[in-house]
C-alpha cells in the first residue's frame, strides 16, 4: 500500500475489483496450485482479500524483496514447492503460472521463472530486464541492458524477463539467510542472488502477458484493456 509511485495500488478498482483480486482469480484459474494465499504486510489488503473470500497472511513490513515475503509464507505453510505471483500484474495469464509450475515435475530443477520475445526498440530501456539462457533452458545473465550484445547483428530476439518465479522450499529458505550480493545490487534484480550463490534458474518461453500497474497512467490503459 506505500508504493511511492503509486501510494495504495494494490486496490485500486479495476472495473469494479481491487486488482490484487483480479490476480488473485488468475491464479487459481490456473490449476497451478493447490493453495492460493496472498502475502500481505498491510492490514487493508488482509481485510479486502477476506471480503472477497481469498486466504491472506498478513508478513511483516520490513521485507527488502518479494522473495523475502514470500519466504516468511513458506515458514508458516508448508509445501514442496512455491509460485510467487506479482500483485501488480492483473493480466498475467493462467497459462504463464501453469508453464512455471511445470518443470518442477523434474528433480533435479530448484527454481524456475520466465520470458517472452522482445522488440528491439526494448533494448535501451532499463525497465525493461533482459536474459540469456543456455543450452538446456537456464538462465545465464539477468541484466536491465540489452544482452547479448549484437556485435554485427542481432540473430535472434531479446528475451524479455516476466516477473513471476517458483522455488523449491529448501533453496526458498535459504535465501533470505544470504547477504545481498554484488550483481544484485549492481542491476537491482533479487534473482542474481541466487544465481551467484549457484541457484541454475530454468526459463520458460511464454506468451506476452498485458501491462503490470506501476502508475495511475497504467491503470487508466489496463482498465480499458479489461473492458475490451
Amino acid at each position: 500500500m506505500a508504493s511511492t509511485r503509486f501510494p495504495g495500488k494494490p486496490l485500486i478498482d479495476l472495473c469494479g475489483k481491487p486488482m490484487v483480486q483480479w490476480v488473485y482469480e488468475k491464479a487459481l484459474i490456473s490449476g497451478a496450485a493447490d493453495r492460493v494465499i496472498i502475502a500481505t504486510p498491510d492490514q487493508e489488503i488482509l481485510d479486502a482479500a477476506n471480503a472477497f473470500g481469498a486466504e491472506a497472511i498478513l508478513t511483516r513490513n520490513d521485507h527488502p524483496t518479494g522473495t523475502d515475503r514470500i519466504a516468511e509464507v513458506a515458514l508458516k505453510v508448508e509445501s514442496d514447492v512455491y509460485i510467487n505471483v506479482q500483485g501488480d500484474e492483473p493480466l498475467i495469464d493462467p497459462n504463464t503460472i501453469r508453464a512455471v509450475s511445470a518443470p518442477f515435475d523434474e528433480s533435479d530443477v530448484s527454481m524456475v521463472s520466465a520470458f517472452a520475445p522482445l522488440p528491439e526498440a526494448a533494448e535501451a530501456n532499463p525497465a525493461i530486464v533482459k536474459v540469456v539462457t543456455d543450452l538446456q533452458g537456464n538462465a545465464l545473465y539477468f541484466s536491465r541492458h540489452g544482452i547479448p550484445f549484437p556485435r554485427s547483428s542481432r540473430s535472434q530476439p531479446l528475451k524479455g524477463h516476466i516477473g513471476i518465479y517458483g522455488y523449491r522450499r529448501d533453496v526458498l529458505l535459504t535465501y533470505p539467510n544470504w547477504n545481498q550480493t554484488p550483481l544484485e545490487l549492481a542491476e537491482s534484480l533479487e534473482q542474481l542472488r541466487f544465481m551467484e550463490n549457484g541457484v541454475r534458474i530454468r526459463m520458460v518461453e511464454v506468451t506476452p502477458s498485458g501491462p503490470g500497474i506501476d502508475t495511475p497512467e497504467q491503470a487508466a490503459e489496463v482498465r480499458e484493456m479489461l473492458l475490451q
